[in-house]
């Protein structure tokens, strides 16, 4: 779900804006970057404790609300309400200096809530939201826009109550009518994500001027008030008399922290902050967006923008390459200090990355088909061959956290699998879900094997070593489509394992507004893509593996799953009434999208791997959902001596 701080959108951004559940400005943009190998999206996510059950009151629940400063999913909030900043941010941070950063491919449009075109990075950083969750709890939210909220016991609604001094960026009070323009445009006008992401949502009130009211349709949706919290607000008056269903190279009028200063379609764009940003003093705001001027290069050629890194084009750089962390980075400029090279642990789950399987293609249709494609990936060889021993297997769709599923499912999880036993495999309750490990004696010829037994059971056969259908005789061909180079490689292995069984695999490399176009429109049969997690799971699940989703275009249902069972256990983990019940749950859908088999899992490493010259100062504290640039800052002496970041 989307759990957002009005950050930055950039690699390690749409970590901290959240792609899960999606706000506005980062939604295009955060899902291009979620192929694999891509920038991570962390998202945050709420944490509010159902209160206990009132005994001795007949009053009405929904009468016993009273406006609070901050709202949590379960258990206690980490911050009182007497709180000044966050513990992961320097208060006293200076101001000033520049940040360049990079960014690769191409972009055609400043319109990020919109399927259309392909957004600029870091239009996030334009529009601030409601609330904004905290980094170092699992889902909790503190005043921005609103500056208080109520939610009644029964979680039937919420209403927000409008800060004063909330400001557009030119100087417009934001009102309850903006609140509801931004709701409502985006349900009509923006991604078919945000129909579904707020679908809960029955009506929304107008009470007065700065209090707006969503009332919520039945239903054990728990999350769904911190859901609202994340809701981007755009200014009526601007929108006025502008189609909001098109792409635009207009500049758009924010609310947030920066705006555009200038921009060269495809090739760069700057912001600047706003000087007189009304929210900068608030304690959700404090310590954070240090740098007055943020400007991203693209690139299209990842070695050329690694290079450009070197030659001190921009200054920070989260790498992706394992090879390149290892063997690329032995430079002068290293070994003298003016580059610093740090792997900083990320305690955030790392969701899923992998080949993702479209069962909408008859090919893939078969679960014992997707199984013995399994059987592709010698992750074990390539681990050691070409990511120098840097990774560690995926093996859970929440892997990283508490919340994966092993070994053989227990307590709640097995009480809630039992419940749908004869619609399961067997084995799930008998056997650990495991991956093929090349490694083990003979593992090889093992895997070639059970793999061509399943293909047989599932009706392919051997025919002048090409594998066929036994009743079409066609033969079994799929493709996988790619955005990025360093797959080709990692592409070859698989199409050679696959040319063993008789299987015909052929790749392309597609730029990322086309890759972006064809995955939103489901049309390919194989590609990469990276789900990540919040440590809340929750409405975001329904985008990800409903059946309503899989017929949603722009939806992330990538792989098309159509399983009651897997709806009614989504509903479940939305409705969880308690942090351990959400584990449970959540480890109870995480073993049913596993034994389906439907990505070839990838691989994951728990720390983020980043670069950058030796101008900043930052925070020592890093919070639990990893480091956030925009708590960093230009230290005036180091910039300086270097000659970098504006002083």
């Amino acid at each position: 779900m989307n759990k957002t701080t009005g950050v930055v959108v950039r690699a390690d951004a749409c970590r901290h804006k959240g792609l899960v559940g999606i706000t506005g400005a980062v939604l295009a943009v955060c899902i291009a970057v979620f192929s694999a190998g891509g920038a991570y999206a962390t998202e945050a996510k709420p944490n509010i404790t159902p209160a206990p059950t009132i005994a001795v009151s007949e009053e009405p629940l929904a009468s016993l609300a009273r406006p609070e400063y901050a709202i949590s999913l379960y258990g206690d909030l980490k911050y009182g309400p007497g709180f000044t900043h966050f513990d992961y941010v320097n208060p006293d941070a200076p101001k000033g200096g520049t940040l360049r950063d990079s960014w690769h491919g191409s972009f055609d449009s400043l319109n990020p809530f919109i399927l259309k075109g392909t957004p600029a990075i870091g239009l996030g950083m334009m529009y601030d939201t409601l609330l904004v969750s905290s980094l170092d709890e699992p889902f909790s939210e503190y005043g921005l826009v609103a500056e208080k909220v109520e939610v009644p016991k029964d979680r039937s609604y919420i209403t927000f109550f409008i800060n004063p001094k909330a400001r557009f960026q030119d100087d417009t009070p934001i009102t309850a009518d903006d609140v509801i323009f931004s709701f409502n445009t985006l349900i009509e006008k923006g991604s078919p994500l945000y129909r579904q992401y707020y679908a809960s949502v029955d009506h929304v009130e107008k009470l007065d001027d700065l209090t707006v009211k969503f009332v919520f349709k039945p239903g054990d949706n728990l999350e769904l008030p911190l859901i609202l919290g994340q809701v981007p607000v755009l200014p009526k008056h601007y929108w006025k008399d502008r189609d909001f269903n098109k792409t635009t190279f207009d500049i758009p009028l924010g609310s947030g922290p920066y705006t555009i200063k200038n921009f060269e379609p495809g090739r760069q764009i700057t912001y600047e902050r706003v000087k007189n940003y009304w929210a900068k003093d608030l304690p959700s705001v404090k310590g954070m967006y240090n740098f007055d001027t943020i400007r991203y290069d693209y690139y299209r050629d990842l070695d050329v923008e690694r290079q450009a890194f070197f030659a001190g084009e921009y200054y920070y750089r989260s790498e992706h390459s394992s090879r390149e962390w290892a063997v690329g980075y032995d430079k002068p400029a290293i070994r003298n200090g003016n580059i610093k090279k740090e792997l900083i642990p990320n305690h955030q789950s790392r969701g899923m990355q992998g080949f993702v399987m479209n069962v909408r293609r008859p090919i893939f249709a078969d679960h014992r088909v997707r199984r013995a494609l399994q059987y592709a990936m010698d992750f074990q060889w390539l681990n050691r061959a070409m990511f120098y021993g840097a990774y560690q297997r995926t093996n859970s769709y929440f892997v990283n956290s508490e919340l994966a599923s092993s070994g053989l499912p227990k307590g709640e999880e097995l009480d809630i699998l039992n419940k749908y036993r004869d619609q399961l495999p067997p084995d799930l309750f008998t056997k650990p879900y495991t991956l093929p490990d090349y490694d083990q004696e003979n593992g090889r010829r093992k895997a070639l094997r059970e793999s061509m037994t399943l293909l047989q059971e599932a009706g392919w056969e051997l025919r002048d070593m090409k594998l066929v259908n036994k009743k079409t005789g066609k033969p079994f061909r799929f493709s996988l489509l790619l955005r990025q180079p360093g797959f080709e490689k990692i592409a070859l292995m698989m199409q050679a394992r696959l040319r063993q069984l008789g299987i015909e695999m052929d790749f392309r490399l597609i730029d990322t507004g086309q890759w972006l176009n064809r995955i939103q429109s489901h049309d390919f049969d194989m590609t990469t893509f990276w789900w990540q997690q919040s440590l809340s799971p929750g409405n975001e699940q329904r985008d990800y593996w409903s059946s309503k989703a899989a017929d949603e275009p722009g939806s992330r249902n990538f792989a098309g799953i159509k399983d009651p069972v897997i709806d009614q256990v989504i509903d479940l983990v939305i409705s969880a009434e308690s942090r351990e019940s959400l584990v449970q749950r959540t480890r109870a859908l995480d073993r049913l999208l596993l034994w389906g088999d439907y990505t070839i899992p990838q691989w994951y490493q728990p720390a983020d791997r980043i670069a950058y010259w030796d101008i900043f100062g930052r925070p020592s504290v890093v919070p639990t959902k990893g480091n956030s640039i925009m708590t960093w800052w230009i230290d005036p002496e180091k910039s300086k001596k270097l000659g970098k970041g504006g002083y």
